[in-house]
């Protein structure tokens, strides 16, 4: 069975592959190592491998590992997020990427301007329109982008999806490809309080396709940590 190193250092070799086979530089590419469900000594364990950043789906859950651990780690929030708990990941995630609808973005504002942060954030997309997730429509980014944008204490850096999963990465790689070029175009926009310079796509079975399409976030966790049990 392989060790949490082993895993680690196997994720980064495919990091470097990728990155070579797209001519992208592996430094463009940010590792989120998702934690969700494993305790604070697995994640002591891949932070003294190196890594810093480590993403948690649940607010509450990032709370308690929060004061666990060392203080450099970089927290992204990456799950659905309730306009309720966000009070409890404001002063702890250095990104929130799956923000989905308005009222939740005047949530993470209201909360940014009292604890004087400015977070930033990515907005969660839909393209495949699957009922089962969140996110915003391709049609509707534009007017959600301009009305988040206006928002105080808030920082739009980009978009963030979750696709479908597909047994072979191939077949996700025409939505990571739409992705790219709805963060371009986005960008031409020029929306003030926007950047729209990241992407967060592509999961443990899928990322290596990911960053060939232009992602500059993965949010990899059963192939460091292993499988999660539930």
């Amino acid at each position: 069975m392989e060790t949490i190193s082993e895993r680690y250092a196997a994720i980064r070799k495919m990091i470097e592959v990728a990155c070579e086979k797209s001519g992208r530089d592996a430094s463009q590419i940010k590792l989120i190592a998702v934690s969700k469900n494993f305790p604070a000594e697995d994640i002591q364990a891949v932070y003294d491998l190196g890594q810093r950043r480590f993403g948690e789906n649940r607010a509450q859950e990032m709370a308690a590992k929060y004061p666990l651990l060392p203080q450099d780690i970089v927290w992204h929030f990456i799950g659905r997020l309730q306009r309720n708990k966000v009070k409890y990941i404001i002063d702890k995630a250095s990104m929130i990427h799956s923000v989905d609808n308005l009222d939740l973005a005047k949530e993470i504002s209201r909360q940014a301007m009292m604890h004087q942060i400015r977070m930033p954030i990515l907005l969660q997309v839909n393209l495949e329109q699957e009922t089962t997730k969140a996110g915003f429509q391709e049609e509707e980014l534009k007017t959600a982008l301009t009305a988040i944008a206006a928002l105080p204490n808030l920082q739009i850096r980009g978009l963030m999806t979750i696709g479908p999963f597909h047994d072979d990465p191939e077949d996700a790689r025409p939505l990571f490809r739409r992705m790219k070029a709805l963060l371009d175009q986005a960008a031409q926009w020029q929306i003030p309080g926007t950047a729209m310079d990241q992407l967060s796509m592509g999961m443990s079975h899928d990322f290596g396709v990911a960053i060939e399409e232009g992602a500059t976030f993965i949010r990899v966790g059963s192939s460091i940590f292993g499988y999660r049990i539930y």
